[in-house]
């Protein structure tokens, strides 16, 4: 969007400068000249009792797919378990507008979930895992996904109280982390988001 045109709005919430300048940023038509803080704000006032963690061990790529789906989807927080730095392009700036919380460990992590009364819900694709899509999701949760390759942790999958699976029908072992997040956290929406509230 260009520099605004006619008369600029009085309401705190723009920013003088995107006004003036115009407004490229990745967001919907309803925050555009907004200051970032507002945008921030606002979303808090929709987000959803629903968080998502993902284990960061080996410095997984998919991090920034999970926060910009997370962002997509007004999810509370987005939980990184071990290494603090992670690749955020593949957020798409989204994470100016996401909350997100740091734990060293999975008992941390645990410990946290507990805290809030909270349900640590795993999802990876081993044997005893019941299909997510015939799964009735706590409304108050927190999805886990473990990295790339090696899946949940052993630590992890002990402290959930369920773990779910997503039904494949190919030859691939397992589906991408980000893509198996977004599929899990739809699943959330489908069974609690109030749509009528959607963009």
């Amino acid at each position: 969007m260009g520099p605004w045109e006619g008369t600029y709005p009085t309401d705190p919430r723009y920013d003088p400068e995107l006004l003036r300048e115009g407004d490229h940023r990745n967001v919907v038509d309803a925050y555009r000249y907004w200051k970032r803080e507002a945008i921030v704000a606002d979303i808090d006032t929709r987000r959803h009792p629903l968080h998502i963690a993902i284990e960061n061990f080996e410095n997984d790529a998919n991090i920034g797919t999970v926060v910009r789906t997370a962002n997509a989807f007004a999810v509370d927080t987005v939980h990184i378990v071990g290494r603090r730095r992670w690749n955020r392009r593949g957020a798409m700036v989204t994470d100016r507008y996401q909350h997100l919380m740091h734990h060293d460990t999975v008992e941390d992590l645990v410990e946290w979930t507990r805290g809030q009364e909270l349900s640590l819900v795993a999802i990876d694709n081993i044997p005893g895992s019941v299909p997510l899509e015939t799964a009735t999701l706590p409304e108050r949760c927190l999805l886990l996904f473990g990295q790339e390759g090696p899946g949940v942790t052993a630590e992890a999958q002990h402290a959930a109280t369920m773990t779910l699976s997503i039904a494949q029908f190919g030859s691939t072992r397992s589906i991408n982390a980000g893509v198996a997040a977004g599929i899990a956290m739809h699943a959330w929406i489908r069974q609690h988001a109030d749509l009528s509230k959607a963009w």
